[in-house]
C-alpha cells in the first residue's frame, strides 16, 4: 500500500488538480522537467541516485551484447542521457515522443541551439566525443501518437528502449500491456526491449503541476513483458524512490527481454 510508510505524509504542494491524458500536451513542461529532475547538484540527492542506477545498468546491458543497426527510443521525454551508451552500440538511433514539446527539446540539444539543456554534468570523462558521436547517431527525432507505434516508413529496429515513460503515459494496467505489445511488435524477431519503471507511482510533480502516475509492481512489469512475448533476461531492483516533494512511487526496476526468435 503506497499510502503507509514514509510516503504516509504527502507533501502539500502534491495537493491539487492531477493532470491525466490529453492534459499532458497542454500542460507538460520540458524546461520544467528537466530542472526538477535532472539539475546534478546536492539538492537532488534522490534524483541523482536513480540517474546513476539507470546510466549504470545502460551501460552494461550496451557493452554485453545488446546492440545493432537500430535502436528506437520510445517516449525519451527532453532527455538524452539515456542514448550515452547505447550510440556506441547501434548505427542509428531514433526517438519518438507523444509530446510535441519533448522532441523540440531534443532537437535542440542534438542542433547545439541556444538554450539547450547542458547533459555534460552525466559523463565523468570523454564528453565531447560522446557529445559528438550521438549527435550523429541520432538520425530522427519525431512526435507520435500516445500508443507505441514505428515511424511512418520504419522496419522493425533490434532494439527498444523506453526509460521512466509508459507509467506516466498509461491511465491503467490494461494499456500498460498494451502499450508493451506495441512496443515489441516494432521489434525483430530475437531483438531487445530494454526498459526503466519507477515502481508504485501516484504522482509526480513537474514545477508546480501534478501529473498522473500509474502504480505498477515489479512482478507487473516482468509477467506484461513476458506476455508480449520476451522473455526477461534482466531484472535489476533499486529500493531508491525520488524525493517526496518531487514524486510519490517506491523504487525502481530495469528490465532488460529478448524477443522470442520465432515471433
Amino acid at each position: 500500500d503506497c499510502s503507509n510508510g514514509k510516503h504516509s505524509q504527502v507533501p502539500a504542494r502534491m495537493e491539487g488538480k492531477l493532470y491525466t491524458g490529453e492534459d499532458y500536451k497542454k500542460e507538460f513542461d520540458s524546461q520544467n522537467y528537466l530542472k526538477t529532475y535532472y539539475t546534478f547538484d546536492s539538492g537532488t540527492v534522490a534524483e541523482n541516485e536513480i540517474l546513476k542506477f539507470n546510466l549504470k545498468n545502460l551501460f552494461e546491458t550496451f557493452s554485453s551484447g545488446v546492440r545493432g543497426d537500430v535502436l528506437s527510443n520510445t517516449g525519451p521525454g527532453p532527455t538524452i542521457y539515456q542514448l550515452l551508451s547505447a550510440c556506441e552500440a547501434f548505427r542509428e538511433i531514433i526517438a519518438s515522443d507523444h509530446l510535441q514539446q519533448n522532441p523540440q527539446e531534443v532537437k535542440k540539444w542534438l542542433k547545439k541551439e541556444p538554450g539547450a539543456y547542458d547533459w555534460s554534468p552525466a559523463m565523468q570523462s570523454k564528453w565531447q566525443e560522446k557529445e559528438a558521436r550521438l549527435q550523429r547517431t541520432v538520425t530522427r527525432v519525431t512526435e507520435v501518437g500516445l500508443e507505441p507505434a514505428a515511424p511512418t516508413g520504419t522496419r522493425p529496429v533490434n532494439c527498444v528502449l523506453t526509460l521512466l515513460a509508459l507509467e506516466c503515459a498509461c491511465h491503467d494496467v490494461d494499456a500498460y500491456r498494451a502499450a508493451g505489445r506495441g512496443l515489441v511488435s516494432l521489434l525483430k524477431p530475437g531483438g531487445h526491449l530494454v526498459t526503466a519503471v519507477a515502481l508504485r507511482t501516484q504522482h509526480y510533480m513537474v514545477g508546480a503541476k501534478k501529473f498522473f502516475g500509474l502504480h505498477l509492481e515489479k512482478e507487473t512489469v516482468e509477467k506484461a513483458l513476458q506476455e508480449a512475448g520476451c522473455q526477461v533476461l534482466r531484472c535489476r531492483y533499486s529500493p531508491v524512490s525520488y524525493s517526496e516533494a518531487h514524486c510519490i512511487n517506491e523504487g525502481i526496476c530495469f528490465v532488460v527481454t529478448r524477443k522470442s526468435p520465432r515471433a
